[in-house]
């Protein structure tokens, strides 16, 4: 049994047809873990879809009417870069539950995972990038309006930079706007600006991407590690380090929110870097040892991964599981 709980369903399936992104994934990923012995049946627990009121807490009422309502223009959805459904819609939804379940169970257990998850490209008012919806934001917002944590920190490790993460915690005041009629929540325009900005500066972001990839216009960080292309293993794990040592200096956080991208993989079909999976295994190795050393409770979703054969992307997701495993695990070191 693992000393932590794996937040799955195996609706976290997005309906998108044949597209890049690899939907079926996250059974897979369940699946392998099973079949592996790494996780037990009850080692899983089902999420339930976030709920509109999470959901504002990141978003503008008037994306979120769009999105329910099935209303993106042509090129809101061109932007989104998969295709519109009401039932991606409910996947999304289904995501951003996970991944509130997910936050709360680390909390109690130092770690958990939400088995999806990590769409950092989404912005308050529209969707990028294959992320319609920021899961992990809305995570962190929803702790912060319930009083559980005040401070958070995002790690982002996918090989594209966190642009969305980046513009939602940057502090910008996000204008209120007259709430349509028909939205899906009571909620007014004020008080939801109100709560999307009543934690602004509680957030300290940290990417850690390739330079010479997307998005082409990156919205600073309070770290970026802009990283040049085919950079491999030891150098890789070296910035990491620099930039952890550097924001733990800078920020104390309640709740670490690890987002454990596949694609720095150097078989990545959208990725320019050189990590190995076992190099990527040491990366999962390294934030868990110092979340752990500092007594951060870590909240991890897996984000991106595009390997050319798709169980790469599976090895290296459930690795960062077995990593766990072996880091929170093992007898703590007393200091």
């Amino acid at each position: 049994m693992l000393p932590f709980k794996l937040v799955y369903s195996d609706d976290y399936y997005l309906p998108i047809g044949t597209h890049v992104f690899p939907a079926e994934k996250y059974r897979r990923i369940h699946n392998r873990l099973l079949e592996t012995g790494v996780a037990e049946p009850k080692d899983f627990v089902t999420p339930q879809p976030a709920s509109d009121l999470d959901v504002l807490l990141v978003h503008t009422p008037q994306y979120v009417h769009k999105l329910k309502t099935g209303t993106l223009s042509a090129r809101e959805e061109l932007e989104m870069e998969v295709p519109y459904s009401p039932e991606l819609v409910r996947a999304f939804w289904l995501a951003a539950g996970g991944s509130i379940l997910a936050a709360n169970h680390a909390l109690n257990d130092r770690i958990a995972f939400s088995v999806g998850g990590g769409f950092h490209h989404a912005f308050p008012d529209h969707g990028e990038g294959f992320c319609m919806i920021h899961d992990v934001a809305i995570a962190i917002r929803r702790l912060q309006r319930d009083d559980k944590i005040t401070r958070a920190m995002t790690v982002d490790c996918d090989v594209h930079q966190g642009n969305g993460t980046a513009a939602i915690f940057a502090g910008v005041r996000v204008p209120s706007r007259s709430l349509p009629s028909t939205a899906p929540s009571a909620l007014s325009p004020s008080a939801a600006a109100k709560l999307r900005n009543a934690h602004a500066g509680d957030v300290f972001t940290i990417s850690l991407h390739q330079e010479n990839n997307y998005p082409a216009f990156k919205p600073p960080s309070s770290i970026d590690v802009d990283l040049p292309d085919e950079i491999g293993d030891d150098d890789y794990l070296a910035w990491l380090d620099n930039a952890l040592s550097s924001g733990l200096r800078q920020f104390d956080p309640e709740l670490l929110c690890y987002i454990a991208g596949a694609d720095p993989y150097r078989e990545d079909q959208l990725g320019g870097l050189a990590l190995t999976i076992e190099g990527l295994k040491r990366r999962d190795e390294l934030v868990f040892r110092v979340a752990r050393a500092r007594d951060i409770p870590v909240m991890v979703t897996f984000a991106g991964g595009y390997a050319r054969k798709v169980e790469d992307t599976v090895t290296i997701h459930c690795n960062t599981v077995i990593a766990a495993k072996e880091i929170f695990s093992a007898p703590k070191l007393s200091s």
